[in-house]
């Protein structure tokens, strides 16, 4: 029968690629530190406003409930669908990208009055809307 050799110089770890790569990432955050304070550098004061408003209002969603006879409650209040429609136009001009909705319908109810809220926020812009579901039985 013939032994195996073990070789030495294979059972050693050359640390001389992981030492490079740590000096390429060295160099990396040096450098881009450098670009980040370059902008901070001038000493500019800024101009306020006093009626200055942001673009977009905090995005919020708003939830729909429909009752098990149809009736159509906004903020646990009773809305017409005209009503609902300006509403939700208000919300989509003041958040355009973010508005959600949330439509929440009593099971007994029939479908259509979901298919009618579901189209007030198509016809409004609102294209994130969603019926929510009761996990379990």
């Amino acid at each position: 029968m013939a032994k195996l050799k073990h070789q030495t110089s294979a059972s050693t770890l050359s640390l001389t690629p992981l030492i490079d790569v740590v000096f390429l990432l060295l160099i990396f955050f040096l450098v881009t530190s450098e670009f980040e304070n370059e902008e901070k550098r001038l000493d500019i004061i800024l101009p306020s406003a006093t009626s200055a408003v942001p673009m977009t209002g905090k995005p919020r969603e708003i939830v729909v409930d429909v009752s098990q006879d149809g009736v159509v409650f906004l903020s646990g209040q009773p809305t017409e669908l005209e009503e609902l429609k300006r509403l939700l136009n208000v919300a989509a001009t003041n958040n355009p990208t973010n508005q959600s909705v949330v439509i929440r319908a009593d099971r007994a109810t029939t479908f259509q009055p979901i298919v009618n809220v579901m189209d007030i926020c198509n016809q409004t812009g609102i294209s994130d809307y969603s019926v929510t579901t009761k996990d379990g039985p």
